[in-house]
């Protein structure tokens, strides 16, 4: 055995080591972070047979263990989990900053009896303030036990030791450790914390929620390698000021990534919302032009929304493309296809396109729905309220099929609507009370309506 010294610099923010000083962290951005070390490497030598060889266990042997999720009591919730939280499971919850993360969590902890809430962001009496204000079960917050304790060596030891039903730390970016280096909220002091919850979340069987922020990226705040730590990862998406909130799951090891979870965000909490096509097609005005309905599939929930393109002569010499809810790099190939395939002169106009409802809508079959408000704008005519439009559109224009055709088509007619444009395929299901308008392509498309 022998040892080598070896000259390193590391980060006091994020721990990363570089063989060379600079000014700057080229990890965590910071400056005048480095700080000398020397790094003591340690070679074995030894023979093949000396390695111990690892214990194996095959795969059929191995007995299922039926596990039983807790039932939060927030359908929503429950639904992007995968019906509910498994025991001893460490889930990330983040968001940007007032859209309704510390709602969320303080609904989840008085819907589940036995819960500790940990919050090194506000006092216990502003969180009393909070649950007085919100529509939370009146038996459980007596169950409810909270602290502004955040030193993350005592909240793991007083889970181990109270066990109970479920645990939220609100936010991750408060909590600090003692044997980590840096400030609260550093990525080192995040990673160590971190850690030590989940050892703490798997010895004793406790599932734990952490609450943490995004950065101007729209990544939870810390290393990628958190997200990497956790078993589930929440994202709490929509516009602050729209009052719709669409909780997706990023990952999740005990469930599906695909289902997501729309509420509304109202001055007593965040409800669920039972029908979200009927509640984002409510406030839709007369037919004009350049209004056209979509249907998404959001997992397996089809949703219904609007969406709204203006064209305009442009007043400057370089027209204007602009996207709310919509991939602005999409929306210029989109424009691109039509003005090539379809022979619709758009160089000279601004376009402005808009999801209503604060939705975004990344799905590739609202291609041709984009497509249609566009030339609905241009060419001023109406598509009318009864007409729902999915499909893929390539850039030679033709359009193609799309999943989960049937259940669109039956979404689309629960909501009154009556004709629906999508692309020509054999796969085309017949349902009744349902006009299906089949086009091979973005010229066919414009000729059809």
């Amino acid at each position: 055995m022998s040892e080598k010294n070896t000259l390193i610099f590391i980060c006091t923010n994020c721990d990363a080591q570089f063989q060379k000083w600079t000014g700057r962290c080229l990890e965590c951005g910071k400056w005048g972070t480095l700080e000398k070390s020397a790094k003591t490497q340690t070679s074995k030598q030894h023979s093949n047979q000396d390695v111990p060889t690892a214990k194996t266990t095959s795969l059929a042997d191995i007995k299922g263990k039926h596990i039983v999720r807790t039932q939060t009591g927030i359908s929503e919730l429950d639904r992007v989990l995968g019906d509910g939280i498994v025991p001893g499971s460490l889930t990330l919850l983040g968001g940007e900053p007032g859209i309704g993360k510390s709602t969320l969590a303080l609904q989840l902890a008085t819907s589940v009896k036995n819960t500790l809430y940990f919050s090194g962001e506000e006092s216990v009496e502003q969180i009393k303030m909070r649950a007085d204000r919100l529509s939370v079960h009146q038996e459980y917050p007596l169950s409810v036990s909270v602290s502004n304790e955040t030193n993350i060596d005592i909240i793991a030891s007083t889970i181990k030791k109270n066990k109970p039903n479920l645990v939220i730390v609100d936010s991750m970016q408060t909590m600090w450790n003692e044997d980590a280096t840096g400030e609260s909220g550093s990525v080192s002091q995040i990673r160590a914390c971190t850690v030590t919850l989940l050892e703490a979340a798997k010895s004793s069987g406790v599932p734990v929620v952490l609450i943490g922020h995004v950065t101007k990226d729209g990544t939870v705040a810390g290393p990628k390698t958190l997200e990497h730590l956790v078993d589930t990862v929440l994202y709490l998406e929509g516009d602050r000021y729209h009052v719709y909130r669409i909780l997706r799951a990023v990952k999740n090891r005990f469930g599906s990534t695909d289902e997501v979870g729309i509420f509304e965000m109202k001055s007593d909490g965040l409800f669920g919302v039972e029908n979200p096509s009927a509640a984002f097609l409510a406030e839709r005005g007369d037919d004009m032009p350049g209004s056209i309905i979509t249907c998404l599939m959001e997992g397996t929930r089809p949703l219904l929304v609007e969406i709204q393109a203006l064209v305009n002569k442009t007043s400057f010499g370089y027209p204007v493309r602009k996207a709310s809810g919509f991939d602005i790099n999409r929306l210029h190939v989109l424009v691109a296809v039509l003005q090539k395939r379809a022979g619709l002169d758009l160089g000279q106009y601004d376009i402005h396109l808009n999801v209503v409802g604060g939705v975004k809508a990344n799905e590739p079959s609202v291609d041709l729905a984009v497509c249609l408000a566009i030339a609905s704008s241009f060419k001023e005519k109406t598509g009318g309220k009864d007409l729902v439009v999915f499909g893929e559109v390539g850039l030679g224009g033709e359009v193609r099929s799309v999943r989960f055709l049937e259940k669109r088509i039956k979404e689309s007619v629960a909501l009154g609507m009556t004709r629906v444009i999508t692309a020509a395929s054999k796969a085309v299901p017949h349902v009744q009370g349902m006009n299906v308008i089949q086009v091979k392509n973005i010229e066919e498309l414009i000729a059809k309506t």
